[in-house]
């Protein structure tokens, strides 16, 4: 298929080392940076729709320098995104950097976030597309975890970092606490534990230990949160009880009880094919957020697991 007019720097993740685009330029493409055009906001940054002169849509991520660790976040994020090419990771188009101002300038999402999907009363993601995104996610930390010279680690895997094209692949964004580990992916302790509550894993919560099971167990909180549409967060969960510890009580036979009701009434769910299918992914995500790191399966198990899942449903 012919591209569209698009500047060749769009295609490249090392575009961030050789096309800058000016602040004057953001300016007008986000008019004024103007609250319609914001998407989102983040911990260091807030993310502005832009329409450059040339036409293209983009994303541009502004930091809040006035924020203890932004520029630290800035200069993470470009270290990983420069070194790294995946279709379901976000690309970056460009940066501009002066005293006053850091951006980076990204592909834009047309979709939104899976955020958006899983909680707005509006939309709806049926079986498959879950299964597919989530097989989607599962690439971009394989591809991470597994091929790059050193380790990528995210270290933030959550719905609100997961974005989706207009075809509803997903892409995983926001690598501001990434952090990049030597070749042998031994953890590197850090003194302060980043991350979002809910889906940090316990060592790296408690001790701030990071690997790449750290991801592994996000991932397992954020998939068991796909299906269940429950997040790790939600008042039901206070004192001992956590999303982890209530999916599994429901298994085998009352597996129904936990899966999200919009897949029940919108689907022919309650097949016994389906069930197996719910029972299979909800063991993968507790498979995935083990207490203990070394008992955790890899991202690479995590892929072939649900492609087998999806096939077996396929199949039905």
């Amino acid at each position: 298929m012919e591209k569209k007019n698009i500047p060749a720097s769009v295609d490249s993740l090392h575009a961030i080392e050789h096309r800058m685009i000016s602040y004057y330029e953001l300016l007008q493409a986000t008019n004024n940076f103007h609250h319609e055009n914001l998407l989102g906001t983040g911990s260091f940054s807030s993310v502005y729709k832009a329409t450059l002169s040339d036409g293209i849509i983009v994303a541009v991520k502004v930091l809040d320098l006035q924020l203890e660790g932004a520029i630290k976040s800035f200069d993470a994020e470009c270290q990983v995104l420069r070194n790294v090419r995946h279709r379901n990771l976000v690309k970056v188009i460009s940066s501009c950097s002066n005293l006053d101002f850091r951006a980076l300038v990204m592909e834009y999402m047309p979709q939104g976030s899976l955020e958006k999907w899983l909680y707005s009363q509006n939309y709806f993601l049926n079986l498959l597309q879950r299964i597919n995104i989530m097989i989607d996610v599962a690439l971009a930390l394989e591809y991470l975890h597994h091929n790059q010279s050193g380790p990528v680690v995210h270290c933030d895997v959550k719905p609100n970092n997961v974005l989706l094209d207009e075809d509803m692949v997903a892409h995983v964004g926001d690598f501001g606490i990434a952090k990049i580990l030597s070749a042998n992916d031994k953890p590197v302790a850090q003194t302060k534990a980043l991350g979002s509550i809910g889906y940090i894993a316990p060592e790296y919560g408690s001790e701030g230990r990071v690997s790449t099971s750290c991801d592994v167990y996000s991932y397992g909180i954020l998939l068991m949160e796909m299906f269940t549409r429950k997040k790790p967060t939600n008042e039901m969960f206070a004192g001992e009880l956590c999303l982890r510890k209530w999916v599994p009580m429901s298994l085998p036979t009352e597996i129904m009880e936990v899966v999200d009701k919009n897949l029940i009434d919108r689907e022919e769910s309650d097949s016994p094919m389906k069930q197996q299918t719910f029972v299979s992914i909800i063991e993968l995500g507790l498979d995935c957020s083990r207490e203990l790191p070394e008992e955790r399966i890899t991202m690479k198990e995590v892929a072939a697991r649900l492609d087998k899942i999806k096939k077996k449903l396929l199949l039905t």
